[in-house]
């Protein structure tokens, strides 16, 4: 799947590197049915960094291509987009219906590879409207189905979902995975993790240890890029009595490809002419800049020269 892996492992830049450069191929070639995994991390991408528009437009395409082919997998992606973009809106009752859309809770659907996808989404999205039986439910048919022994993230996931679902759950087990050396392979998914298990043991006045739980995920999210996300962690982290934010800004808080797509706009490129120089699509360009603009403290385009401007430079 194009750019999966680079979404998975962090290396977002790249996925969308990749992404895009595959639509390109898929599309010079008339690759039609190969573009729908590729458009599925691309809006998941722009989900998790906070693009909406960009992730429910083409969950829509999705279903509407989907429909009347009765091809299920693709109306399975548009799920997931919108049930990812719900949870880092904090919208949980309609993450909770796109997940359970895909596997109803309590079961992990035969035929349906895309359920593991989105269990902790499910999970998630029950455990904030209030489905604590739902939830538990779910964990249940994981363990059931031995879910944990697929992969060292897949464990991590069911025994994260088990600590929070059965206050009977031993967390020392999730502790010790969380800090099992090679778990942050998957930055974005054990910083959920990190999140949601944070705000459960702030709920039970464990706060000490939600801290550092939260504080971590906060710190990865900004890393990514992951704005909603980033966001909903830092509420955490002020609910536990830390005022300050911890928001990367300034030059330094740039990806690699942010400043290189911000000193090109600098220089009077427009988004186009940026995206064939770069291989990105334009929209691609465009997120990309609405992420530099709050963290260079500007509000235009027009600004973006002085704030790439070196401070040594007028010594």
């Amino acid at each position: 799947m194009l750019g999966q892996d680079a979404f998975h492992t962090g290396r977002w830049d790249e996925a969308q590197q990749l992404i895009d450069e595959g639509l390109h191929l898929c599309e010079a070639h008339g690759y039609d049915l190969l573009t729908w995994p590729g458009r599925l991390t691309d809006a998941l991408l722009a989900a998790a960094r906070g693009d909406l528009r960009k992730a429910t437009d083409t969950a829509r395409d999705m279903d509407a291509w989907a429909a009347p082919r009765r091809a299920g997998i693709i109306g399975a992606y548009a799920s997931h987009i919108r049930s990812l973009a719900a949870l880092g809106q904090g919208d949980f009752e309609t993450a909770f219906h796109n997940a359970a859309a895909v596997s109803p809770p309590g079961t992990l659907a035969p035929y349906a590879p895309h359920a593991l996808w989105v269990f902790h989404d499910l999970i998630e999205a029950a455990l904030h409207t209030g489905r604590g039986a739902e939830a538990a439910a779910h964990v249940a048919a994981a363990r059931a189905s031995r879910v944990d022994r697929l992969s060292p993230r897949l464990r991590l996931v069911v025994l994260a979902a088990a600590a929070i679902t059965d206050p009977r759950t031993e967390t020392a087990a999730l502790e010790q995975a969380i800090a099992e050396p090679g778990n942050d392979r998957w930055p974005f998914d054990l910083a959920r993790i990190q999140l949601i298990y944070g705000s459960h043991l702030r709920r039970a006045k464990r706060t000490t240890e939600a801290r550092r739980h939260l504080a971590s995920a906060s710190q990865t999210f900004h890393r990514l890029g992951a704005v909603p996300w980033a966001e909903r962690a830092d509420r955490e982290l002020r609910a536990t009595g830390i005022s300050h934010s911890s928001t990367a800004t300034g030059l330094a808080s740039l990806t690699p490809q942010q400043r290189q797509i911000a000193q090109l706009a600098a220089a009077g490129h427009t988004n186009k002419e940026i995206a064939a120089r770069l291989f990105l699509s334009p929209r691609t360009v465009s997120t990309h800049l609405y992420q530099v603009f709050p963290k260079l403290g500007i509000t235009s385009r027009a600004a973006l020269r002085d704030a790439l401007a070196d401070p040594s430079d007028s010594l």
